[in-house]
């Protein structure tokens, strides 16, 4: 008979597996909160001035000045139209160029 209980091996190993999984399980959690917090677009619907159509889509200048791309439009250069605007890319720009 031995005299080494080896019973706490055993339980040190599984405590070991739960911390781990605990641990990458609150990294996915965080993962995931930052990408539907700063990565998921945040659209709305804004009047916009198209100020050239180029192959890419139609590039329109918001009424704050920003240039976003619109995608695809049938209008002319100049004409006013509504289009779904990612307010993070606003955001994102402005961050990028602080002197406007």
């Amino acid at each position: 008979m031995s005299a080494i209980n080896n019973q706490s091996g055993k339980s040190s190993n599984r405590n070991s597996i739960f911390i781990i999984g605990g641990v990458i399980l609150v990294g996915a959690v965080l993962l995931l909160a930052y990408l539907m917090w700063y990565v998921a677009p945040d659209e709305y619907i804004e009047r916009v001035k198209v100020i050239a159509v180029t192959d890419a889509g139609c590039i329109a200048e918001t009424f704050d000045g920003f240039a976003v791309n619109i995608g695809d439009c049938n209008v002319q250069q100049g004409e006013y139209v509504n289009a779904m605007i990612d307010k993070k890319v606003k955001e994102r720009a402005a961050a990028m160029n602080p002197t406007s």
